[in-house]
């Protein structure tokens, strides 16, 4: 199936790379409803590395609780506890917070015309939104010229988006968003993979 959306064709590969960059960013952006829970509970894989990742998520998800999800979340991205982790480019890249990183970001962001959402007080280099915003691109949402799209991954996330989601797959703290770590580690490896090919 092919859509057009944006005055840009969207073949059904790009339309499934959207959703699992949609699914990340929702997960990272806040912990999961009962109802979201259940329905990856009920999500299928094969034995790809990415569907392997789907399955372990979904067997997770069985597993938890939107309590437990909360707890963990919390944990991970709320507290300052030894599990904490800092979702941020300009922590990964500089070991700052309002650092280079987000600064040229907000270049890229302005020359898209892409704005942060009212009320919204997370900044820009948070992974959830930088997931949020290839899911616009790869889905066709965000009009933008041909390669802006990987031009934004190679600059913004290539350079560290990776070893947030090991560090996330191997907290010792939490079970689920293990799992989110390693769908976000075997998605992410497939996603610089591809941008590293010839055009």
């Amino acid at each position: 199936m092919i859509i057009q959306s944006s005055g840009r064709i969207v073949d059904e590969i790009d339309q499934a790379r959207a959703q699992e960059y949609a699914l990340l960013a929702t997960l990272l952006a806040n912990s999961p409803r009962s109802q979201l829970l259940s329905r990856l509970a009920d999500l299928r894989g094969d034995t790809s590395p990415i569907g392997l990742a789907h399955t372990a998520l979904a067997n997770s998800a069985q597993r938890t609780s939107e309590e437990g999800a909360s707890r963990e979340y919390f944990t991970l991205f709320g507290g300052l506890g030894d599990g904490a982790l800092l979702p941020y480019a300009s922590h990964y890249l500089s070991e700052t917070f309002y650092g280079r990183p987000l600064a040229r970001l907000r270049e890229t962001l302005q020359q898209l015309a892409i704005e942060r959402t009212p009320g919204r007080t997370e900044p820009e280099d948070h992974v959830a939104f930088l997931c949020e915003i290839m899911a616009g691109l790869a889905g066709g949402g965000i009009s933008a010229d041909e390669g802006t799209e990987r031009s934004f991954f190679m600059r913004h996330m290539s350079p560290w988006i990776r070893r947030f989601f090991v560090d996330l797959e191997r907290s010792k703290f939490v079970d689920f968003y293990a799992s989110v770590g390693t769908l976000g580690r075997t998605f992410i490896e497939i996603e610089a993979h591809a941008f590293e090919l010839p055009a």
